[in-house]
């Protein structure tokens, strides 16, 4: 058969994608995903103390703070319009079952008090997990050969949330991966009278070799062993199907997928399946990536940063749980987001 495309004859029909490609202002109007600072969340870790501010060597730009210095940083996300703060403590004093978690006096609970105070406008949200506050690093309590007990950490979880609860947060976010626990901390709740406090469930969160840096900044790294026995294989899809529909069960107002980056699939898959507003979570070691690669001069930095915040959105989720926050917030405030 004779392909040749005669001069003049009819040419066979094909898509003209590149007609809305031509100029930037067709390529803005055309957009399906969009990226605003009101769907990013900004990560933050709080330590006792006044004046503190003790940068994480492996997240460049990221700081344990005190209160003080916390409160700083976070008026600068919400002038961006940065929607919400995310809140880890590190306390003085570490234990066998975490006690400081739920101290009224601790620093999340100070932060939390000290944030509704001066940026009311902005939502606090609080993890709730033990690992910051335990001396073996793990997320529950441990049995006498070095297991996670379930259901005895229940309790404490709740605990910690009620005391998150009473110090004015919006949102309460167990990170723990215990079994039964959304539903253990709603009912904790609503029976200390905070019926009104969400519950951000980290519903899907993978046992993932993306956390290094966050055990740096968290200092929670565990004292021996791991933490597969309850985070979820990465191997595993339907799993996270099944862990986001049960919390949805008992009780969880949102959702969340940990990491982001390599777990868009999964994104997808749980935004199809649930009706809950979702996040994602770009953790420590998907910003550290970025940011080495650009210190080196191999990548753009606030390209690849915006593409990779982009790519989550697109893949389903709602809001961004980011350490790019108000890096992304500025250049989007300044029009500078859509980078043509």
């Amino acid at each position: 058969m004779d392909l040749a495309i005669t001069a003049g004859a009819p040419a066979a029909p094909f898509l003209r994608g590149r007609r809305l490609r031509r100029t930037a202002a067709l390529r803005r109007l055309v957009r399906e995903t969009r990226l605003a600072p009101a769907e990013l969340v900004l990560p933050l870790f709080v330590r006792p103390g006044t004046g503190v501010r003790r940068p994480v060597a492996s997240m460049p730009g990221v700081d344990q703070t005190s209160v003080d210095e916390l409160l700083r940083d976070a008026e600068r996300a919400a002038a961006l319009g940065v929607g919400g703060v995310l809140l880890f403590g590190i306390p003085e004093h570490k234990d066998a079952t975490g006690s400081t978690a739920w101290d009224d006096d601790g620093p999340v609970q100070r932060a939390v008090r000290a944030l509704k105070r001066e940026l009311p406008q902005l939502v606090v949200i609080t993890d709730v997990c033990l690992c910051e506050y335990t001396d073996h690093g793990h997320c529950g309590m441990l049995r006498d050969d070095g297991t996670v007990d379930n259901d005895s950490t229940l309790e404490l979880l709740a605990r910690e949330a009620v005391s998150h609860a009473a110090a004015g947060a919006d949102v309460v976010a167990p990170s723990d991966m215990m079994d039964g626990r959304v539903g253990a901390i709603r009912r904790a709740l609503d029976d200390e009278g905070f019926g009104e406090t969400a519950l951000l469930s980290y519903a899907v969160k993978y046992a993932s070799a993306f956390y290094g840096p966050f055990r740096d900044a968290a200092e929670s790294a565990p004292q021996h062993g791991d933490r597969r026995g309850y985070q979820m294989d990465p191997a595993n899809g339907e799993e996270a199907l099944r862990e986001a529909r049960a919390d949805v069960a008992e009780g969880a107002d949102l959702l969340m997928v940990k990491p982001a980056g390599a777990y868009l699939d999964v994104i997808a898959r749980v935004r199809d399946a649930v009706d809950r507003p979702l996040a994602a979570y770009q953790v420590s070691g998907e910003y550290a990536m970025v940011k080495a690669a650009a210190e080196r001069g191999w990548i753009d930095e606030e390209r690849a940063m915006l593409e990779s915040l982009v790519a989550i959105r697109r893949a389903g989720a709602d809001l961004i749980v980011t350490y790019f926050a108000t890096a992304a917030a500025r250049l989007l405030a300044a029009g500078r987001g859509e980078r043509d």
